[in-house]
């Protein structure tokens, strides 16, 4: 098990993120010694759903317009439709992401999470995997999308949906544990070797 002692973990979220996405990876990374933050473009409250049902509300721990990623360590990005759609079009989300892959902070994206890391600009070269809607768009953004239940590659980890949290989970905190990563290069041999799509 990995230990996260002193570790802070940004997790953004616009209203309509998957619940169970947002939940356990937050239940595992407490558990793990992380301080965790809900970091939101809603104000007090954001709004979880279930599917296509509304769920609980959750606190709102940092306002997205007063939320600076050097004061993390890591990042969550929970899925579900509505959340990363609107993430994608607001520039200081966008801003908020890159900073983190800029530092090469870890990156955990689940489902459709990584639509905001195509507008963010940081899916190309990436091989990710995600919902699998989003295959087409990833690979238009010159991502490698793979069908597998998490894969790795350089600091981010991606999961497809809810029943691969369980892998989802121990890889991030795998690769929270190592702490930063350095941003590799673009030759095909560098992308290569650091991508390591797993199944176990």
């Amino acid at each position: 098990m990995a230990t996260l002692n002193g570790m802070k973990v940004a997790i953004l979220v616009a209203e309509g993120f998957e619940q169970v996405e947002l939940t356990e990876p937050r239940k595992a990374l407490d558990e793990a010694g992380a301080e965790t933050r809900i970091v939101s473009p809603a104000s007090g409250e954001v709004q979880g759903w279930n599917h296509f049902d509304k769920a609980d509300k959750f606190k709102v721990d940092v306002p997205l317009d007063q939320a600076d990623a050097g004061n993390f360590d890591a990042l969550l990005l929970p899925g579900g439709v509505a959340n990363p759609d609107q993430l994608r079009i607001q520039p200081k989300a966008l801003q908020f992401v890159r900073e983190f892959f800029d530092a090469g902070k870890p990156i955990a994206v689940i489902c459709h999470g990584p639509w905001t890391l195509i507008d963010a600009g940081i899916a190309k070269g990436r091989t990710i995997t995600s919902w699998p809607s989003l295959k087409a768009d990833l690979s238009n953004a010159g991502a490698k999308w793979v069908d597998q239940e998490v894969v790795v590659d350089n600091g981010l980890v991606s999961s497809r949906k809810p029943a691969d949290i369980p892998a989802f989970n121990r890889k991030m905190l795998e690769e929270f544990a190592e702490g930063n990563h350095p941003k590799k290069g673009t030759s095909a041999r560098q992308s290569q070797g650091r991508a390591s799509p797993s199944t176990h």
